[in-house]
């Protein structure tokens, strides 16, 4: 369960951080998976994160405010979604590594923290509300390997320059979407974005992967599963099945699609 703070006057939400020896860390993480396949790679990942929680700073979320007009009504309508500050790691806040796993394995971990995948469109707010917007960074030799996966991780940190705050265009989304369901080829991914410094995406909306396949430039991003909507909280399946409401989150034909279930 996310546990709710005041920040001055400004709602805060913490997902519960977990005692960490230290000795699970990013770099430990690099080390044990180098040689591993995606199987094992997503198997390692959901030990270390169930066992040990996530790199605190990545437990502290972060509000993005949106809103919509209601055509029939002409009624201005406010939400707010909480979101992971960045894409998700493991280890502790002094040896961290940002992962890439399969959408079925990122469906398990956004599940045990109360949590789920973005839509495209919230990809998009998430951009337009980051304070730390790097160029991305394309790689092209073996994009599949797990020493690709870190080395990108270690060039983002360059270009971080130990800043905080919420960061984006760093990653392709793993996202939610109609597409996929839609889909006629069987066990799809929806990826989305990685966004150039101009706001435009170098990933369109695209389920053309098979849900193993995972690359440096896939990142997964949390976000806490309730939405406070003119103030009153809901879940976001139900935001997303309101014929109104569902524009918040979702700008697609269609906004049914809410989890990676499929085996």
């Amino acid at each position: 369960m996310i546990l709710a703070v005041l920040a001055g006057c400004r709602p805060v939400f913490h997902l519960p951080v977990k005692k960490n020896s230290g000795e699970h860390t990013g770099s430990l993480f690099y080390k044990q998976a180098a040689a591993m396949n995606w199987q094992q790679r997503d198997s390692l990942a959901l030990q270390t994160i169930l066992r040990d929680g996530l790199p605190p700073f990545l437990c502290r979320f972060v509000p993005v405010k949106v809103f919509i007009v209601d055509s029939a009504s002409g009624k201005k309508i406010e939400a707010v979604f909480y979101v992971a500050p960045d894409y998700l790691s493991v280890g502790t806040n002094d040896d961290w590594a940002r992962i890439n796993i399969t959408p079925l394995a990122a469906q398990q971990v956004a599940d045990s923290f109360d949590c789920f995948l973005p839509t495209k469109k919230m990809v998009d707010d998430i951009y337009r509300a980051a304070v730390i917007k790097p160029e991305p960074v394309p790689m092209y030799a073996y994009r599949d390997s797990t020493p690709t996966m870190c080395h990108h991780h270690l060039i983002i940190e360059g270009q971080r320059k130990g800043r905080a705050g919420l960061i984006a265009g760093i990653k392709k989304d793993v996202v939610i979407s109609g597409a996929v369901s839609r889909d006629k080829r069987e066990k799809r991914v929806a990826i989305y974005g990685w966004h150039k410094t101009d706001g435009k995406p170098i990933q369109p909306l695209y389920t053309g992967h098979v849900y193993w396949w995972v690359d440096y430039s896939q990142g997964v991003r949390l976000i806490y599963r309730n939405i406070k909507v003119d103030g009153r909280w809901m879940d976001y399946t139900d935001v997303l099945k309101h014929p109104v409401l569902r524009r918040l989150l979702c700008d697609e034909e269609y906004c049914d699609f809410y989890r990676y279930n499929y085996r």
